[in-house]
Parts: structure tokens; sequence; C-alpha cells
């Protein structure tokens, strides 16, 4: 292969990746930011003491 077909097929590789990696990192942050709700209504729930142990 010539040089310039493989810079372009990693370039092209390299997009594409990054192009999924985004709507991923999306889907994390929004279940991440479920978690956290639900941490919040549970300490307020409880006066926000923590545990003793």
């Amino acid at each position: 292969m010539k040089p310039l077909k493989v810079t372009a097929l990693v370039i092209a590789a390299f997009a594409a990746l990054a192009a999924t990696s985004c709507s991923t990192t999306k889907g994390f942050g929004e279940d991440l930011q479920k978690v956290g709700s639900k941490l919040e209504t549970k300490a307020e729930a409880t006066g926000g003491t923590a545990p003793t142990y």
C-alpha cells in the first residue's frame, strides 16, 4: 500500500473510534447522574447523616 492510503485508513479508523466513544461517554455520564440523584435522595431521606460503624 502507498503511505498516503495507509495514513488515510488510520485517520478514518481513529475518527470512527472517536465518534463511537463520544456516545458511550455521554451514556456513562447520564448513568452517573442518575446514581448521584438516587444517592442525594437517600441522603435527604436519612437526614444526610453518615453511618456509624
